[in-house]
């Protein structure tokens, strides 16, 4: 089931959805003074939000030795960008060369083939955001920056556009990136294929790739995109025990 105007895909139960829904409604209406509202959002947090937030709590702590930057691939509304960006601040506050990148069209899915079947019913388009909306996401990843030591430095950049196009033009860019952590959550094949890629020249031992979507049958790009580049044989796939769905590898 999708939401009527993303495209999102929701797998929960009818009663799981009503309490979602509900819980949105709270939030929405919250009786708290603004001035304590996040500083109290962990009250509207389920367990399935909290688990990913969890996840990515336990990756940074494993790349806090590790040389290099951070780049997520499917920005989307960019909460995971945001939330690195925090742990960053929390970890390793003065790490200038910590350095957080995001790729996306900001325009929804581009590019989707038969490698990515038809269980997800999508469309070039799905999964896009509202106009304008990477100056939005760039605004709060500015305070997050305030809100710790060397503010004066900028240390996030966003790259708007297909990512065929995007990723390796930026590589070529930078010969001088070392990636610590890469995020792939384009879910298609052809730009996640791009990424892969793109990044591996990169790539030390103890850099991690964290997937959204490998054995997915519902976005099987992800997975072919993975084995096409890097082969599934000489990988380590590990997972979290707090959420299902998203994965990881260490560098070797």
């Amino acid at each position: 089931m999708k939401t009527e105007k993303f495209d999102a895909i929701v797998l929960s139960s009818l009663s799981e959805k009503e309490g979602f829904r509900t819980l949105t409604g709270m939030l929405k209406e919250t009786p708290l003074p603004d001035d304590e509202l996040l500083a109290n959002l962990g009250l509207y947090l389920t367990s399935k939000n909290l688990s990913r937030l969890l996840f990515f709590y336990e990756i940074y702590k494993k790349i806090v030795h590790t040389h290099g930057i951070i780049v997520e691939f499917g920005v989307r509304w960019g909460q995971t960008l945001s939330v690195l960006s925090a742990l960053r601040g929390i970890f390793e506050p003065f790490n200038r060369h910590r350095k957080i990148v995001g790729f996306d069209t900001f325009e929804g899915f581009k590019g989707m083939g038969k490698e990515d079947g038809e269980a997800c019913r999508c469309r070039d388009g799905s999964f896009n955001v509202t106009p304008a909306y990477e100056d939005y996401l760039s605004s709060i990843l500015t305070i997050q920056e305030a809100l710790n030591p060397i503010s004066h430095l900028k240390k996030y950049e966003l790259v708007k556009g297909d990512a065929v196009e995007t990723v390796p033009s930026y590589f070529k860019s930078h010969p001088e990136t070392i990636i610590s952590l890469a995020v792939f959550d384009f879910d298609i094949y052809k730009p996640t294929r791009a990424a892969l890629e793109s990044v591996k020249p990169h790539l030390c031992k103890g850099s991690i790739l964290v997937f959204d979507e490998l054995c997915d049958d519902v976005f099987p790009g992800e997975t072919v995109a993975l084995k096409e580049t890097f082969g599934l044989n000489n990988l380590r796939i590990q997972r979290m025990p707090m959420t299902a769905r998203i994965s990881y590898v260490e560098v070797e």
